[in-house]
């Protein structure tokens, strides 16, 4: 019966400059206990401070390796075949006046796409009719009493719509924004993977 060594690359890991990465930082390993803690010891990489944002680890590389010194191991793969080290990069002192300049630029944003609607649609017109026909007469329109719910309804809807306020999570089921954020994150990934994978690159590049 061959030796079996079963290898599962990690999707993606946060590192930061100047730290030694080892097999067992990218890689889960299953195999013999003896040859299980060697290979999780096995240097791989040191990140330095040229290093940009990202370094992708291709299986191919991995399997190269562990067979130098193992080579009489079957290596079994399961998983991704790419393992990404995004590398921390400490945020600057503007960063905070950066982050309230991007929440007021998104607020009044959102804000002005909210009344630019309410405009188009005539919203102030159509309550008026309808509080004229629920009221069964004129009354002066600056005391449209469900104007008040419907503003209420209207931060709740988005409450619920986002599946968050502020920190908390409503439910588990998740919001549209964060599926959006999931999709644009694995775009990443993909376009990472290939164009920042040193086997991906031809002797012309």
């Amino acid at each position: 019966m061959s030796q079996v060594i079963y290898l599962r690359l990690k999707y993606k890991q946060t590192v930061v400059s100047g730290q030694t990465i080892y097999l067992k930082d990218i890689a889960w390993i299953s195999t013999k206990d003896e040859v299980k803690k060697k290979l999780e010891t096995l240097y791989l990489y040191r990140v330095t401070k040229n290093d940009q944002n990202y370094k992708v680890f291709d299986l191919f590389e991995i399997i190269e390796k562990i067979q130098t010194i193992y080579p009489e191991y079957d290596i079994e793969t399961i998983g991704p075949t790419e393992s990404i080290l995004s590398i921390y990069q400490p945020k600057s002192t503007i960063f905070p006046v950066y982050v309230i300049c991007i929440w007021l630029l998104l607020f009044i944003g959102a804000a002005m796409a909210i009344m630019n609607f309410h405009f188009d649609v005539s919203m102030e017109e159509v309550q008026f009719q309808l509080h004229k026909m629920i009221s069964g007469g004129g009354i002066d329109r600056s005391v449209l009493w469900f104007q008040i719910p419907y503003s209420i309804g209207l931060g709740l809807g988005m409450v619920l719509f986002f599946n968050h306020f502020f920190k908390k999570k409503i439910n588990e089921e998740p919001s549209p924004l964060e599926i959006e954020m999931f999709n644009y994150d694995q775009d990443i990934h993909h376009y990472v993977s290939f164009n920042e994978n040193e086997m991906n690159k031809t002797d012309d590049d």
